[in-house]
């Protein structure tokens, strides 16, 4: 069950239950799993060239998913739906990823957690356009605080060395775009469609145009004297990122919708400039403090509902 406001006793009086469902908790751990990821995708562009680590976490990932899948004997998709998947794979597992790494490896972590944080904001226009979502007052505000919590976080994380580029920061906001979109237009699947097949399909069809654009590349890096430190990014970024970080992301968006579940992106940043704190030794302002509660603060109004005491005699 959702956190709600609960009757008590004889008095009719709401008082809140603060219990957190299990798909809110997978949302949070999948939060943290894509902050700590800003990092670990920042630290692999250094070791490979960006489009291949991305085609080769996308290509571990497929392979990890189709195991699991065969293992468990999931059942696949209608032939009907796979072609859709697919498609779909190409817009939020291709494309996103493509943009989201080559976006990351000429921008600060920061900032594209940041960037990636505003798709509430296109999923909730996407979702009106297309008669999908409806998000009332309390939720609309919860979205505006963290916008201004963003922004917060924006304004003290741009001083110091190194300013963001132009051209990674627009790489990073078409990604979060294409995230956005992707997730919208897969919401029918997840409510008929196991996620770990999902996951599966989808992954797929984003990694053969990866393959493609990135072959040249692939064929032109010395896998040889890829040491420990670039096999451990690729083992965290393709595995705890993309297969259970998108399992726990299907999830939210099947049960709580993809606003929603979309508004606990809004942590990474939190998650990845802590990160970036504590591995990298980067203190985080006042400014980027304020914003997280705020960021915090917007999460927790969207996630809240009020109870209608039932009519007399019920």
């Amino acid at each position: 069950m959702d956190s709600a406001l609960h009757v008590t006793g004889g008095s009719r009086t709401p008082t809140l239950a603060w219990r957190l469902p299990v798909t809110d908790l997978l949302l949070l751990g999948m939060a943290l799993i894509w902050g700590l990821n800003y990092i670990v995708v920042k630290f692999g562009t250094r070791l490979f060239v960006p489009v291949v680590f991305s085609t080769t976490r996308i290509a571990v990932a497929v392979v990890v998913l189709w195991t699991v899948l065969l293992v468990r004997r999931a059942p696949l998709p209608a032939r009907r739906d796979v072609a859709p998947l697919l498609a779909l794979g190409l817009l939020g597992n291709g494309l996103y990823q493509l943009f989201f790494v080559e976006g990351l490896a000429r921008t600060r972590a920061s900032d594209a957690a940041l960037l990636c944080a505003a798709s509430p904001i296109f999923i909730e226009t996407i979702g009106w356009m297309r008669g999908l979502e409806t998000i009332d007052a309390r939720g609309r505000f919860g979205i505006l605080l963290s916008v201004i919590g963003i922004a917060f976080v924006v304004s003290g994380g741009t001083h110091g060395a190194g300013d963001s580029s132009m051209l990674g920061n627009t790489l990073v906001l078409c990604a979060s775009l294409c995230w956005s979109l992707y997730s919208v237009l897969l919401k029918p699947y997840t409510e008929r469609i196991d996620g770990l097949t999902i996951s599966a399909v989808t992954m797929s069809g984003g990694l053969v145009p990866m393959l493609m654009i990135s072959s040249s590349a692939l064929l032109a890096t010395s896998w040889n004297a890829v040491g420990l430190r670039g096999w451990a990014a690729l083992a965290y970024s393709g595995v705890v990122a993309l297969v259970i970080g998108y399992l726990c992301w299907y999830r939210g968006v099947r049960v709580l919708g993809p606003t929603r579940a979309a508004m606990y992106g809004n942590l990474q940043p939190v998650f990845a400039m802590t990160a970036a704190w504590l591995l990298l030794g980067e203190s985080p302002r006042s400014t980027q403090l304020l914003g997280g509660a705020l960021i915090m603060s917007g999460l927790l109004l969207t996630r809240l509902r009020t109870l209608v005491p039932p009519a007399t005699g019920e």
